[in-house]
């Protein structure tokens, strides 16, 4: 693995969506490497979140904005001027997407390009990486996995605002930045991610570890669908490597695809027996789906172009990822020191001695 956390001391670098499940670890990353981070994103919905669990806000600029608010935006990068950008803030919930389409659109769509318009009247920004999904491509519900050159346009609501935050990124690098040899500006399109600390409801795996702590069977509601898992430390590295690589040099900006090794892309049912022989003594059932609203059922990722131009690859395995989730989560709900839990597991995966 390279490790990339060495490039990172002493820059200052914003992290939109930092109260989130991924946002809360990169910032925790990106301190751990001796950066100097502000994070924007909105106050967590929930007390119990990974982002209070770790007291994220102690170590960096911790700024309670929507980035919605595009004058509130500009003011922040005006007075913080980072030189790397991480976008993460987002509505990221397919479900959700179908209740609250406005809002999913308006933070997907216009949050995207309020951050654009921020870097536009920030000189000191070098390096950007919105994050969006796996899907933003038109799912043809086949086999073979979708390379970053493949039809974006993406089915539900929140599939189809991140399609277009890829669209408005790659507009606004032809008609803003195209000249702008200070700055390079990449999309990363990861698969779905587990690890230790994410609570969001409707999810499969902390749908999962909540039923393991209740002592209940883990309701299974589409058992054959086929995704790419990856433990999140894996995306991370990945966002890192892009954000360092083209800072450094702008011929490496564009989009990549982000997703495990061919083990990671599995059904849903072998995710959960994984996680059943991980966890111990809690079983499984499958329950018909009665959600009304539609999801693909095959999704996989040609990673190619991320490990023939920037040399990254996925380290862990899929059983590794479970195994590394099922143990952050057991230290917590036994009250340990989650904190320096979650240190451990960051210095063992990035090799910091």
């Amino acid at each position: 693995m390279v490790n990339v956390l060495e490039f990172y001391k002493n820059k200052k670098v914003l992290v939109t969506g930092h109260t989130g499940f991924k946002g809360s670890w990169l910032c925790k990353i990106l301190t751990l490497a001796g950066a100097d981070v502000i994070g924007i994103g909105l106050e967590p919905v929930d007390d119990i979140c990974l982002y209070n669990i770790l007291n994220i806000k102690k170590d960096i600029n911790s700024i309670i904005c929507d980035v919605r608010d595009l004058n509130a935006l500009k003011k922040i990068f005006t007075k913080y001027k980072p030189e790397i950008v991480f976008h993460l803030a987002a509505q990221p919930l397919v479900g959700e997407s179908y209740i609250n389409p406005v809002y999913t659109y308006e933070t997907n769509v216009m949050g995207t390009v309020n951050v654009l318009e921020s870097i536009r009247d920030c000189d000191s920004v070098k390096s950007v990486v919105n994050i969006t999904t796996d899907k933003v491509y038109h799912n043809k519900e086949w086999e073979w996995p979708y390379r970053e050159i493949d039809e974006l346009n993406g089915f539900d609501p929140y599939s189809n605002s991140k399609s277009c935050s890829e669209l408005i990124t790659d507009s606004y690098k032809k008609s803003f930045f195209k000249n702008n040899d200070k700055l390079a500006i990449s999309t990363a399109r990861a698969g779905n991610v587990i690890g230790g600390g994410d609570f969001a409801n409707n999810r499969i795996i902390p749908d999962c570890i909540r039923a393991s702590m209740a002592n209940e069977t883990i309701i299974v509601r589409n058992p054959n669908s086929i995704r790419p898992y990856q433990h999140v430390f894996e995306a991370l590295n990945a966002y890192l490597l892009i954000a360092k690589k083209q800072y450094e040099d702008k011929m490496f900006e564009g989009s990549y695809n982000i997703g495990p090794s061919e083990d990671g892309c599995v059904t849903t049912k072998a995710l959960v027996k994984l996680f059943c022989k991980s966890w111990g003594d809690v079983g499984w059932q499958n329950k018909n789906s009665n959600n009304s609203f539609y999801e693909s059922n095959i999704l996989k990722l040609d990673c190619s172009k991320i490990k023939n131009i920037l040399g990254w690859y996925p380290t862990l395995n899929i059983e590794e990822s479970i195994n590394l989730t099922v143990e952050w989560s057991k230290a917590y709900w036994l009250n340990k020191n989650m904190d320096e839990i979650s240190k451990l597991q960051i210095y063992e995966y990035f090799k910091i001695t």
